[in-house]
């Protein structure tokens, strides 16, 4: 009889990768992908944590007559999301003590690292997990299954193992993409993350005090070859948006002197090569986007990493994310965590970005900006780390330079980190300073920065309607950090859209779904773009001869 294997998908956010939807992860295709090499007819079933919320008993039912189940979970970088909500402690084992008979097991992040719940908390230790599985994988869960499926026992797997090259998975990232297809966000906006290499080049100096990636050790890149090949199989399969940000630094891609250096020269043949291959097998791609960038690889190599960046300009598509983790602007803790950073050299690679990136594209999008990571709560802060963070952010305004977000996040600590035995000690200390430095960013800088990012009446092209929120539809593009727009409107959710920009939030914009109709759309919409009198008119009068010219692009004249 054919095995029968039951993966839940409970979500992960790394700092190389992301699993909520409307991403997926390598876990799960990874995971399927082994499986199938070792068994060709086994049976695999893919549920997302959301899917089992809403039709537990469907999951239920599967999960109690399989042999093997599998929950992935971990959440190191928490944030706000709006595709899903990754998967609680209490579920995890609310799900795990509910269901009797297959091989339990659980897999992420939360087994290697433990569970974390937020930022500003310390995580669960793995420990407490224990007693609710068969097995906690402490090392690669594709490898550690692999050798389940063979020996056929818990005992005889070492719950450590992990791949040393990509031998392997170069095999299970192509047999197991096909999972995809039971994923819910299939033919719409789904975004496969995709692996170019293991590890952080900054393990050789033991790399930033809170982060899990140099904990992998030695960097390890991925062939081009493979990485194209497994887009291909992919985008065959229905998905059309691709982010390249499971690694710490997208231009450290073999890059010389890679493990002998912090940081490597990038090589920019090597990137343009890799891109313009995933271009060949995946046309009409709707998006390819990187994540995780070293801004000090951008400040120390500036005519490579120009040459590079142009690179990825040439072959990706507009709206990309150029993810900088400063951190932190105060010196201070930059070294007392051992981050590497220069604020001074950070700014100068916001420039050189601005320089390159900040034209808008096709889709209505700067071609590439950067993002500004924050961690609070680290060793060394004080009330001065603050106001040089608030000084680092007024700079870039003063330099009239484009960021495309500030994430700030309080830090998690985990287990096998040097921030562990310091835990939430300092977050405590500093929550009043934490919660005023928030406050000023989003009201501040956040609401001046979407203004210049996102002009009154940008359009912004190929959106999906992606739900509700705060008794609004929201629209996404797929893509790194996506603008959320709420309508003005109700839309049918994941209708694909255009928008016109009409308002600004602090990190979200009010939108008008393009082309309005005369005879259909609301008063509401027109007014926001027309004004309250033009719009009274139109609207009444049903006449588009009352719209000037310049807003003829926004509304169907002949509806």
């Amino acid at each position: 009889m054919a095995t029968r294997v039951v993966i839940l998908d409970g979500y992960t956010d790394e700092p190389a990768g992301l699993g909520v939807p409307p991403y997926i992860d390598v876990y799960p295709r990874y995971m399927a992908g082994a499986i199938w090499s070792v068994e060709k007819t086994a049976s695999i079933y893919y549920f997302t944590i959301d899917e089992v919320r809403k039709k537990p008993d469907t999951f239920y039912k599967l999960a109690s007559r399989s042999n093997i189940l599998v929950i992935i979970a971990g959440v190191v970088v928490p944030g706000r999301y709006i595709g899903g909500k990754p998967i609680t402690l209490e579920e995890v084992l609310g799900i795990s003590r509910r269901i009797d008979g297959p091989i339990k097991i659980l897999a992420g992040p939360a087994a290697r690292f433990g569970f974390g719940y937020s930022g500003g908390r310390r995580a669960v230790s793995k420990r407490y997990l224990k007693e609710a599985f068969d097995l906690l994988i402490y090392g690669d869960p594709e490898i550690v299954l692999f050798d389940l499926l063979r020996e056929k026992s818990v005992e005889r797997v070492n719950p450590y193992a992990i791949r040393k090259d990509y031998s392997l998975i170069s095999k299970f990232a192509i047999r197991g993409a096909r999972i995809v297809l039971q994923h819910p966000n299939i033919g719409l906006n789904l975004i496969a993350e995709i692996e170019t290499y293991r590890g952080c080049p900054r393990w050789v100096s033991g790399g930033c005090s809170f982060c899990i990636e140099p904990r992998f050790g030695r960097v390890v890149f991925r062939d081009p070859k493979n990485i194209a090949e497994e887009i291909g199989v992919l985008y065959s399969l229905g998905v059309k948006s691709f982010r390249l940000g499971r690694q710490a630094d997208f231009l450290a891609y073999m890059a010389l002197r890679t493990n002998e250096v912090e940081y490597p020269t990038p090589n920019p043949s090597a990137i343009d090569a890799l891109m313009r291959m995933i271009r060949s097998v995946a046309p009409s791609l709707e998006t390819l986007h990187i994540d995780n960038v070293n801004p000090m690889t951008i400040a120390l190599h500036e005519e490579e990493a120009v040459d590079a960046l142009k690179s990825i300009i040439k072959w990706h598509t507009p709206g990309d994310v150029a993810a900088f983790g400063l951190e932190s602007a105060d010196p201070y803790v930059v070294k007392a965590n051992n981050i590497g950073n220069d604020p001074k050299m950070v700014l100068r690679a916001i420039e050189i970005v601005n320089k390159l990136g900040r034209r808008r594209g096709w889709n209505g999008m700067p071609e590439l900006l950067p993002g500004i990571n924050f961690v609070l709560g680290l060793k060394g802060e004080s009330r001065q780390t603050y106001r040089k963070n608030v000084d680092f952010l007024k700079e870039i305004v003063k330099r009239g330079l484009l960021v495309r977000r500030v994430n700030i996040r309080e830090v998690l600590p985990l287990e096998g980190t040097p921030m562990w035995s310091i835990g939430d000690e300092i977050v405590r200390k500093h929550k009043k300073l934490i919660v005023s430095f928030k406050h000023w960013v989003r009201e501040r800088f956040d609401k001046y920065m979407m203004k210049k990012v996102f002009p009154k009446y940008t359009i912004l092209r190929g959106l999906y309607v992606e739900g509700q929120v705060e008794n609004s539809m929201v629209a996404r593009q797929p893509g790194s950090y996506p603008v959320t727009v709420y309508l003005t409107e109700h839309v049918v959710r994941y209708r694909k859209i255009n928008v016109a920009v009409v308002g600004h939030k602090a990190r979200s914009l009010i939108g008008v779904s393009i082309p309005l109709k005369v005879k259909k759309s609301s008063f509401t919409s027109f007014k926001l773009i027309l004004g309250e009198s033009l719009a009274k008119r139109v609207v009444v009068k049903k006449d588009s001869a009352e719209i000037p010219f310049k807003f003829r692009r926004f509304i169907e004249l002949n509806d």
